[in-house]
C-alpha cells in the first residue's frame, strides 16, 4: 500500500513561520501593501496560493514574477528557522512514519501543495528526514491538487515497477482537500484534526474511510491500514 501524508496539519505545524515567509516575500518584490488578506492556504497548493494572492494584489500572474516569488519565499523561510526554528512535529507523527517505514508491503509518501524545496525545509526544520519518503507529489506537480495521488501512483510504479490500486492508496490530510483529491482517484483517506483550520467534526462530514484527533495511536493506524490490503476488503 502506498501511504500519501500531507506535511502543514498533518506531519507538523510550523506556527505561521510559512504564512509569514510568503508575506515577507510579497512585500520584498511588489511593495509593502502586498497582502494575503482573503487568501486561502489550508490544504491549497503554493502556485495556487501565489496566483491568488496576485490577483488580489493586482500583480501580473506571470511565470517570472511567479519564479521570483517562489525564490523569495524560500529564502524568507530558511532565514525564519535559522533564526527561530518553529517548525515541529505533531503528536504521533515520528512514531507512525518509523512503523510505516519498517513495514513490508507499506510504502510512506508525501501528497503536499508545498513547492519541494520548502516541503523539503520544513520537514528537516521539525526533524523528520525527507528521504523517508519513497514517492512525493509536491504542489508544483499538477494544476490541482485532484491531479496528486495520480502522480504519486504513476512515481510509484516507476520506483517499484508495480502500479497500486487506487483502494491501495491512503491520503492522510488535515482539510476537506485531502479528503477529495483521494475519493476523485478512487483511493482511502484518513482525515486528522491536527490543522489550524477544520475540526475533527467537520472533516467527518466528508466522510474519510477513517477520522482521527491526531495520530498517537500508531498500532492502531497501522493495523487499520493492514486491513485494508486484505482484498476483501479493498473491494467494500
Amino acid at each position: 500500500m502506498l501511504i500519501l501524508f500531507d506535511v502543514d496539519g498533518t506531519l507538523l505545524l510550523s506556527r505561521g513561520a510559512g504564512m509569514q515567509a510568503m508575506i515577507d516575500a510579497g512585500r520584498e518584490l511588489f511593495g509593502d501593501e502586498f497582502t494575503f488578506d482573503t487568501v486561502e492556504f489550508a490544504g491549497r497548493l503554493d502556485p495556487l496560493i501565489w496566483s491568488a494572492a496576485a490577483e488580489r494584489n493586482r500583480v501580473a500572474d506571470t511565470s517570472e514574477n511567479h519564479a521570483r516569488f517562489r525564490a523569495a519565499y524560500g529564502r524568507h523561510l530558511r532565514a525564519r528557522f535559522a533564526t527561530n526554528p518553529t517548525a515541529q512535529l505533531l503528536p504521533g507523527v515520528a512514531e507512525l512514519v518509523e512503523r510505516v517505514c519498517a513495514i513490508d508491503g507499506l510504502t510512506p509518501g508525501l501528497l503536499t501543495g508545498n513547492y519541494p524545496e520548502t516541503g523539503r525545509l520544513k520537514l528537516e526544520t521539525a526533524g523528520l528526514d525527507p528521504s523517508r519518503f519513497v514517492v512525493c507529489a509536491w504542489g508544483d506537480d499538477g494544476p490541482q491538487r485532484r491531479d496528486l495521488p495520480a502522480i504519486a501512483m504513476r512515481r510509484f510504479e516507476e520506483a517499484t515497477g508495480r502500479r497500486p490500486d487506487p483502494p491501495e492508496v491512503i491520503v492522510i490530510g488535515d482539510t476537506p482537500h485531502d479528503i477529495d483529491c483521494a475519493h476523485v482517484n478512487g483511493c482511502r483517506a484518513i482525515a486528522v484534526a491536527t490543522g489550524p483550520v477544520y475540526s475533527l467534526e467537520e472533516l467527518r462530514a466528508h466522510e474519510p474511510e477513517l477520522a482521527l484527533g491526531n495520530l498517537s495511536d500508531t498500532e492502531g493506524i497501522v493495523q487499520w491500514m493492514l486491513n485494508l490490503s486484505d482484498p476483501a476488503v479493498r473491494q467494500r
